[in-house]
């Protein structure tokens, strides 16, 4: 395996993406980044963590904001690019990691180590996951599923050019309620394996 790894999972709510990077994250023995990004920007800050957590991969209200002298007012804003540069500067010191969401197959793309993969579901095996999870029923489900898949294609189409979800934009997009969650990461572990050491080979040369 090359001397840095980073792998980016981004998602579509419901799909078990989470999960998937949690078990990459246990096959790879890397650190996961995910809300706990904000903890640890807080505590370098001395900042109340619940308080920054509360605008989390939330989409920029743009009629509620405004940007004087490259200053947002929106906290929205201003989280993401606390998030986006705690991600650059592990990436520029050598860390190898897994980060979930947070645009990094975006704000990491110019880092030749970084891989990136979409994890996706049919509305049916997502609603039926958000159900389980939750305790809801299927419409309250359903809702929950079309609102938070919304907020998180705001948020990330706002601060990159390439559109959430678009195939183009990632290395693999995989559907996880064909095979299973198991059978997901087993093929993503083959492929970033491959891909990994096809890097280590390319900079060997």
């Amino acid at each position: 395996m090359s001397k840095q790894l980073i792998i980016s999972v981004s998602r579509e709510f419901g799909s078990g993406g989470h999960l998937v990077a949690e078990k990459l994250s246990e096959r790879f023995n890397l650190p996961l980044y995910d809300k706990n990004l904000l903890r640890e920007i807080a505590g370098e800050r001395d900042l109340n963590a619940q308080k920054l957590e509360k605008y989390d991969e939330v989409p920029k209200l743009r009629f509620f904001s405004r940007t004087v002298n490259g200053h947002s007012s929106s906290p929205e804003e201003n989280i993401a690019n606390l998030q986006f540069d705690f991600l650059r500067k592990k990436a520029e010191r050598g860390d190898s990691f897994i980060v979930v969401g947070r645009c990094a197959e975006t704000v990491l793309k110019e880092f030749e180590c970084m891989i990136p993969v979409f994890i996706l579901a049919d509305r049916p095996e997502k609603v039926k996951r958000i159900m389980e999870l939750h305790n809801l029923t299927k419409n309250e489900a359903e809702l929950m599923v079309h609102r938070e898949n919304r907020k998180r294609k705001e948020y990330h189409n706002y601060y990159s050019t390439v559109k959430w979800g678009d195939s183009r934009n990632y290395d693999m997009t995989i559907n996880s309620g064909r095979l299973g969650i198991d059978k997901t990461v087993d093929i993503l572990e083959t492929y970033i394996r491959e891909r990994n050491n096809l890097i280590q080979e390319n900079n060997s040369i």
